[in-house]
């Protein structure tokens, strides 16, 4: 089961009911942010998570409203007594940016690590997370990101006792781990039955439309997108700026076909995205504006329908 939470909606500035961009999962007692804009830090105490089991945070780019409040939220990791490291993840000039903001917050009791993406798409795994970075098409460098729980076949008793492997073994090997015992190698495979329907989400904001998106967001149970423009008239602006209206953003869903859309990262001159929705719904018809503190648990599918 994977849970999300989408902590806050909003683009360029907080407003009183509104938090700036940034998305929170939790999986097997990990936790993972994408983007920590400010007002991050309230929106979790708003939503009664906790910020100590953090141990992944994927920036899609360096803009103010997507990273100003990581110095703050690394502070508060730290005051928590967190040791073990935090992994960082976005694009090229992650660590010259992140030490620039280490300057109000020199001082962690926990190693930073910085993986930085310099491919169009590149895969990390990372606590059980399969991340995929994809390149969008901003006014600088911004990436959309994939995040799937993977799901290994059904133990197989018949096939362990067929292969003769010690029942020792089997917890391990059922955990995707090798064994070998007197020159004697078991694997995964020879206990495990075809890999099952993991649990897959996609998540862009700051851009245009591409393919690579929809490539990306392709059958995924929860395709969260950004929908800067949802009244009428502003394709132009959204060209300029390189955004999306909701209109261009259903129009992502309808050739990825996922479970459900969500739209975010709304402008801040649109009070009300919910009076637009319908225009999103011609095209998409799961598309749904979504508000601070949206959270759903996405489950892997009933063993008994697969």
């Amino acid at each position: 089961m994977l849970d999300v939470c989408l902590l806050g909606t909003g683009g360029m500035m907080p407003l009183p009911r509104r938090w700036l961009t940034s998305l929170m999962t939790r999986y097997n007692g990990s936790n993972l942010l994408i983007d920590c804009g400010e007002g991050t830090q309230i929106a979790v105490k708003e939503k009664g998570w906790t910020f100590k089991p953090i141990d992944v945070i994927c920036f899609t780019h360096y803009h103010a409203d997507h990273i100003s409040g990581l110095p703050g939220l690394l502070l508060t990791m730290g005051n928590a007594e967190r040791e073990e490291p935090l992994t960082l993840i976005g694009p090229k000039g992650l660590e010259r940016v992140v030490g620039a903001l280490r300057t109000i917050a020199p001082e962690l009791p926990f190693p930073i690590r910085c993986i930085e993406v310099t491919k169009p798409v590149e895969t990390f795994e990372v606590k059980g997370y399969c991340i995929t970075a994809f390149r969008v098409n901003h006014n600088v460098v911004c990436y959309g990101y994939t995040l799937e729980i993977k799901r290994a076949g059904k133990f197989q008793v018949e096939r362990a006792r067929e292969n003769g492997i010690p029942m020792k073994f089997w917890n391990p090997l059922q955990k995707g781990n090798t064994v070998e015992e007197d020159g004697k190698i078991y694997t995964p495979d020879m206990v495990l039955g075809p890999a099952r329907k993991g649990i897959k989400l996609t998540y862009c904001t700051d851009t245009r439309p591409v393919p690579v998106i929809a490539e990306q967001a392709q059958g995924a149970d929860l395709f969260i997108c950004e929908g800067m423009y949802g009244e009428p008239g502003k394709e132009a602006k959204a060209r300029e700026y390189k955004h999306m209206t909701f209109r261009e953003a259903a129009g992502l869903a309808k050739k990825a076909n996922p479970a459900r859309m969500w739209l975010t990262h709304y402008s801040p001159s649109m009070v009300h995205p919910e009076e637009y929705i319908d225009e999103a719904r011609k095209v998409f018809p799961a598309a749904c504006t979504a508000k601070d503190g949206k959270t759903i648990e996405l489950q892997f599918e009933d063993e008994e329908k697969e």
